[in-house]
């Protein structure tokens, strides 16, 4: 698992910056009524797509929650006053206190079934009644874009996969939450080329091929053994799933 204090000051510039989030941000307000007052999004990060949320919907207070220090700082600078620190297993907030509630890039990260289980259930506690929670599923499938570098990297050890589509929705309806829409996004700038899939495996990206595993040093020769080094492949585009509370 990467250190995202550590992260958070690359955080944007690696993960495709503002085009990213402009993506990212339209699609999940897509799926957010208009009407909404206020809204919640767990696991801010650096608040880069959380700031569109509130600058996009006129009216609309927006809130942002995150576990690390280094990722909330930086998102408080975007929206003074309305981020803090906490765990979306243990939401500080009160029941029902959001009309909307958002999850982003957050579901993959989780440690087990039963975190995924505790945070949806978390999300739709601080929901009214007829609000919606908006996640990201099925994260790492969404990398899987079907180029060369995908060919060399399909033999590596998987990690168990914490954000099944058919997962959420267990858990979702667990919670009273009903399926309610979906959507699509592209990952714009996020496109690996081999350079910095190296590079990447080199810093521990990928959770099953910790830097300095033979294995992971193996990958690293074939794909540096790719043509067009540093021609990106295709972005990913990633899966927005609605529900409501009844």
């Amino acid at each position: 698992m990467l250190d995202y204090d550590k992260e958070a000051g690359d955080y944007d510039v690696l993960r495709g910056g503002e085009p990213r989030a402009e993506a990212a941000a339209r699609a999940v307000l897509g799926l957010v009524p208009e009407g909404t007052r206020n809204l919640l999004d767990i696991a801010c990060g650096t608040g880069i797509v959380t700031r569109r949320f509130a600058a996009e919907r006129d009216g609309m207070r927006v809130a942002g929650v995150d576990l690390t220090y280094a990722m909330a700082s930086r998102a408080a600078a975007r929206l003074p006053g309305s981020v803090v620190i906490g765990d979306g297993r243990r939401l500080p907030f009160r029941d029902g206190g959001f009309d909307a509630v958002t999850s982003v890039w957050l579901l993959h990260l989780l440690g087990g079934p039963d975190d995924v289980r505790t945070v949806v259930g978390e999300c739709a506690r601080v929901l009214r009644p007829g609000g919606v929670y908006v996640t990201t599923v099925d994260k790492a499938a969404s990398h899987n874009v079907g180029s060369d570098i995908d060919a060399v990297l399909a033999p590596r050890p998987r990690a168990p996969v914490m954000d099944t589509a058919a997962a959420i929705e267990k858990y979702a309806d667990e919670h009273g939450l009903r399926a309610a829409g979906q959507a699509r996004f592209r990952g714009r700038g996020q496109g690996r080329s081999p350079r910095r899939t190296v590079t990447d495996l080199r810093r521990g990206w990928f959770v099953t091929l910790p830097p300095g595993d033979p294995l992971a040093d193996d990958f690293a020769v074939r794909l540096a053994a790719l043509p067009d080094q540093d021609r990106a492949r295709p972005d990913p585009e990633f899966t927005l799933r609605a529900f409501r509370k009844v």
